[in-house]
């Protein structure tokens, strides 16, 4: 892999973490299209740190306020961080027991095409809840709902922003609120699905430093704007017109490899 495929990479990752279309799904893609085989984990730690550093770079002002809140044992930052633990234990469970399982979805890209499907299906199905959601603040049982869908997006093609957004809309919660949430339960998430990779990083020879920064440094600004547009969709109610591109790309994916 060159230093170009290597941001190409990084653009999807960074772009399509946060986007509801599936980052799992579409590096499935990108990678078959492309013809790419990546050997070992490094590089997939590389824009998984990228990310994670995008989350904190558009929350850092509410980043702060909770880590100076629970520094201060303040009840509201405390209940805050609690819920996002709450949130994190679905997919922690999901992702031990059935490791291998999912492991074997991503060597079936058919799978990750009828999964854009399903994604969305789900996108479309909130288009009118972005106006009646005004819950202001998740509960135990949003939040616990929310870690659900986020595990249920382990599955390649189906989307982590986007199951965990639809499933607070769903419940209620105000869109910008559901989108904050989302994107700071993915701190830990994207984290320790770092943290776990680190004992595989010298199992192989990994690209050399040239692809890995600049996959790291697309994936890192893909993943800011991403948000960015995100937010500012979820703003405008035009959220589930990322459902007939989900549509076209899973389609268009399964039309290839039938016929390829």
């Amino acid at each position: 892999m060159n230093a170009w495929q290597a941001a190409v990479l990084g653009v999807v990752q960074g772009a399509t973490e946060f986007l509801p279309v599936s980052s799992s799904g579409h590096l499935v893609i990108a990678q078959t299209l492309m013809d790419i085989h990546l050997g070992g984990v490094v590089f997939e730690v590389a824009v998984h740190v990228a990310t994670l550093l995008s989350v904190l770079w558009v929350y850092r002002a509410r980043v702060a306020a909770l880590a100076g809140g629970v520094l201060r044992l303040e009840a509201d930052s405390l209940r805050y961080v609690g819920l996002l633990a709450l949130a994190t234990i679905p997919a922690v469970v999901v992702g031990l027991w059935f490791k291998a399982p999912l492991e074997a979805l991503f060597e079936a890209p058919h799978a990750t095409g009828v999964a854009l499907l399903v994604t969305g299906g789900l996108l479309w199905s909130v288009r009118g809840r972005l106006a009646t959601a005004t819950r202001s603040a998740p509960d135990a049982t949003v939040a616990l709902l929310m870690g659900v869908a986020q595990a249920v997006a382990l599955v390649p093609g189906i989307s982590r922003s986007g199951a965990t957004v639809v499933m607070a809309l769903w419940l209620g919660l105000e869109a910008r609120e559901a989108a904050a949430f989302s994107f700071l339960m993915a701190v830990p998430a994207i984290l320790g699905a770092a943290v776990l990779q680190v004992p595989q990083l010298g199992a192989t020879s990994g690209p050399g430093w040239l692809p890995l920064v600049a996959g790291g440094v697309a994936a890192a600004v893909a993943g800011v704007l991403a948000i960015r547009t995100f937010v500012a969709m979820l703003a405008h109610r035009s959220f589930h017109l990322f459902a007939p591109y989900c549509w076209t790309v899973g389609g268009a994916f399964l039309l290839y490899l039938a016929v390829g």
